[in-house]
């Protein structure tokens, strides 16, 4: 079984402003959550083509959810830019 690694290295932006280094971090987190549903969703067919129903379905909520997050932050990011 594959484990999944990521490297979370937020604090190494250096010289960049408040606001720079903010609006990477949404912008990573967004791409972040979208990879997750992507994966989430694709594993949700294979639940249901394997019978498992229920958790199918509960993969595509988490997928559903990962992407509501992620207007969140792109709500956050558009604040950055209105201030």
């Amino acid at each position: 079984m594959s484990e999944d690694h990521h490297h979370h290295d937020h604090d190494s932006h250096g010289e960049l402003s408040f606001d720079e280094k903010m609006a990477k971090l949404l912008d990573h987190w967004i791409k972040h959550n979208q990879d997750h549903a992507l994966n989430y969703r694709n594993w949700a067919e294979k639940a249901k083509a394997n019978g498992k129903d229920d958790a199918g379905v509960l993969l595509g909520e988490a997928a559903d959810m990962s992407l509501a997050i992620n207007d969140l932050f792109k709500k956050a990011l558009a604040e950055l830019d209105d201030n």
